[in-house]
């Protein structure tokens, strides 16, 4: 069964955002090292960043989104960050002339989008971005694990790592955690009922 895994970077205190979207220094750790990620050389980190990355990019075929996400980011002109497929929850259609040629999915439900996300990614894992669409997953049983880039950094307020969710939801103990500088990744298998 492909994994589901619901990740992005947080603050300490479990924001995504600030109020206006503006992710302040959240990423800074994508630069602050001497391994280099990227092909171009834009991501360097510590190498214990460096190849947990890797190796979580490596394992994605398929990316769900909302459309908040999209909007901000131009859905990355059209070029996945990661995997090969982005599956956009969205009422709205495509843009019109946007990248025909982009192998991005634009769906109704939550639901649908993991499981359209599931199938275009064959034997690799489906990311789910954190926020709205992420938390709806979350909520819904669709997620298998909570994968979490800490930075020591307090927003106080913001997008919420797991969007507007409530009541208590357990998850196991961290399988994975390795500090890096700056930035602790942690990550999560959900734990079920019963």
């Amino acid at each position: 069964m492909t994994d589901v895994i619901m990740h992005n970077v947080t603050s300490a205190d479990g924001f995504i955002a600030d109020d206006h979207d503006d992710i302040g220094p959240l990423f800074d750790w994508y630069f602050n090292g001497e391994e280099p990620l990227s092909d171009d050389g834009s991501f360097r980190m510590t190498p214990q960043s460096a190849d947990y990355v890797r190796s979580t990019w490596a394992a994605i075929g398929a990316m769900v989104i909302g459309r908040r996400l999209f909007d901000l980011m131009n859905g990355w002109d059209g070029r996945p960050p990661v995997g090969d497929h982005v599956v956009v929850v969205s009422h709205r259609p495509k843009p019109d002339g946007w990248h025909p040629e982009a192998s991005y999915h634009f769906v109704d439900g939550v639901a649908e989008a993991v499981a359209q996300a599931r199938h275009l990614a064959g034997d690799r894992a489906v990311s789910v971005a954190s926020g709205e669409v992420g938390g709806q997953a979350f909520a819904a049983g669709l997620v298998n694990e909570v994968a979490m880039d800490v930075v020591p950094v307090v927003f106080g307020s913001g997008r919420r790592y797991f969007g507007s969710v409530t009541g208590q939801h357990r998850l196991e103990d961290p399988h994975v955690v390795i500090r890096g500088d700056r930035v602790l990744h942690l990550r999560y298998r959900v734990r079920r009922a019963g």
